[in-house]
């Protein structure tokens, strides 16, 4: 996974404006878990960015501090999603009372200081952060095993998930912005016209 290999295919997407959207951890074996994204944004994303100054960079479902100061500090075509669970949860909920495989996702879930820079991230109502969910739904077994798969099933619910959190910082004027408009905009496409109502 050598970024070095794809330089052609990056230089052409910015050409012709074609964003990169990627999941940004390294993924070598010797590295922290708990270190992936932010050795990522310094190994790869930070000296990308400033050699294609032009790629559009979506950060998937970030997960950290470091990843929000990143975007806040980079360029307008670096933007970041992120996920209704990583702003709900933080990593102590896999392992509360036993391990609890349906928390465990990757990115794997951070510690309370990075979900408390997520939620600062949403309320600031920047638009550079948008939604994304990740929800990834995998059969009860494939879940409940000795090894088992990582991802979190919130489709069912996410904007009601987005609301739980963006109230518990008083931020519910925010939500539509998150969930409707950022997106579209950063990747220049019509809003949708149609709308959700949430009622409690």
């Amino acid at each position: 996974t050598d970024i070095d290999k794809v330089k052609p295919t990056l230089q052409k997407m910015a050409e012709v404006g074609m964003p990169l959207l990627v999941h940004s951890e390294v993924t070598d074996p010797e590295t922290d878990l708990f270190d992936r994204e932010r050795l990522f944004i310094e190994r790869h994303l930070r000296p990308l960015v400033e050699a294609l100054p032009e790629l559009k960079v979506v950060m998937e479902h970030i997960t950290t501090k470091d990843a929000v100061d990143f975007v806040l500090s980079a360029p307008a075509n670096v933007a970041a999603t992120i996920t209704c669970h990583h702003l709900l949860y933080n990593r102590n909920a896999i392992f509360q009372g036993g391990v609890r495989p349906h928390m465990y996702c990757l990115p794997v879930l951070k510690r309370e200081t990075h979900r408390q820079a997520l939620l600062a991230a949403i309320k600031s109502g920047s638009p550079k952060f948008f939604l994304g969910t990740d929800s990834a739904p995998h059969p009860q077994a494939a879940k409940e095993s000795s090894c088992g798969c990582a991802g979190v099933f919130t489709g069912h619910a996410a904007l009601e998930l987005y609301a739980e959190a963006f109230e518990s910082v008083d931020a519910l004027d925010k939500l539509e912005a998150f969930a409707s408009h950022h997106g579209p905009d950063f990747y220049g496409l019509p809003r949708n016209t149609g709308t959700v109502t949430l009622e409690r």
